[in-house]
């Protein structure tokens, strides 16, 4: 981030998000202008140590997005179509939220840009970027075949940021994130991720359901460590900038055995026997990726910053499973 006599300042597009939320909370810790937007209402972290500015805005307006970027040091790009990466290629509305408004801001900021030098812009993109890679893990090295639109717009995206970095208008850091799970700094359960999901359904006593017979893993990231990773990449940006980095914890985690975790954290929560975990065939709506195990090796993206995660599966499923039942009670 640009030093200079007053604060830098640091724009987080999606600020109301689920990811967003936590980077909001771990910006507000820093001594800087941190200035959050989103579509919902947001509040003030407790105890910040930032000044704040809180913005609801329509990101894919221009107008509205430029008021947003004007004279950022740097910027998360956090935005996703908030119908989700399954109606990517059904619906227009994706390609401008997921590669439309990464155009507007490479444009916006270069257009904005004075004798400080590019800012720094770090990038939510999605390690499924890689589609169906011929082994197992994968530390960004492999070759990128988008299996769904959603992760083709997620790479078109980032590639508009690359591009830009080479041309020197920003210095780009795209961080592919897995899947991600957590509870959000207020406490709550938010997301709409498998997690999440059956954290409901067990509270609510309903069987837990797998799409397979729940040997396919998956690296699960808890959403507080994937904040500190994008706090990692602004403070890395000279060095990160211009390639993508993978996120994760270097663990496949069985599906079956994160559902039977859940499933007993809860009843232990609630005194009652736990929920059954069931196969069940998979709906029409799921893909080749839904049945193919993922796990990462971030040791690239440790090498260069330090980062690392710090909370145990087992803690923050606890914490999530916490979450919802002080919200419930």
């Amino acid at each position: 981030m640009n030093a200079g006599a007053d604060r830098p300042l640091v724009v987080v597009l999606g600020g109301s998000g689920f990811v967003g939320a936590a980077v909001v909370e771990a910006l507000a810790r820093r001594p800087i202008r941190l200035r959050t937007i989103g579509r919902r209402p947001q509040s003030v972290p407790t105890h910040a140590v930032a000044e704040i500015e809180v913005r609801s805005a329509d990101l894919t307006d221009r107008r509205e997005l430029e008021g947003a970027v004007a004279g950022a040091d740097a910027l998360v790009h956090l935005l996703m179509h908030t119908a989700g990466w399954r109606a990517a290629a059904g619906d227009p509305a994706s390609e401008r939220v997921n590669v439309g408004v990464m155009c507007d801001v490479v444009e916006l900021l270069r257009a904005g840009r004075g004798m400080a030098g590019p800012p720094a812009v770090v990038f939510a993109g999605s390690t499924s970027q890689a589609g169906l890679p011929e082994r197992m893990p994968i530390d960004g090295g492999e070759p990128d075949r988008p299996t769904t639109a959603y992760d083709s717009q997620k790479h078109a995206a980032e590639q508009l940021l690359k591009d830009a970095t080479t041309a020197g208008l920003v210095r780009g850091v795209s961080l592919r994130l897995p899947t991600v799970y957590g509870d959000s700094p207020r406490g709550r359960l938010t997301g709409r991720g498998v997690v999440s999901t059956m954290v409901r359904k067990a509270f609510a006593g309903e069987e837990l359901t797998l799409w397979n017979d729940g040997t396919v893993q998956r690296d699960l990231l808890y959403v507080h460590d994937a904040a500190d990773a994008f706090l990692a990449g602004l403070d890395h940006a000279d060095l990160l900038a211009g390639q993508h980095w993978l996120l994760g914890t270097g663990r496949g985690v069985p599906l079956g055995d994160v559902l039977r975790t859940i499933a007993d954290l809860v009843a232990a929560r609630l005194g009652r026997p736990p929920v059954p975990v069931v196969c069940v065939p998979p709906p029409t709506v799921a893909t080749a990726t839904d049945m193919h195990s993922v796990v990462i090796d971030s040791s690239r993206f440790r090498a260069a910053t330090g980062w690392r995660p710090r909370v145990p599966l087992h803690t923050a499923l606890r914490r999530c499973v916490d979450a919802f039942a002080r919200n419930t009670e």
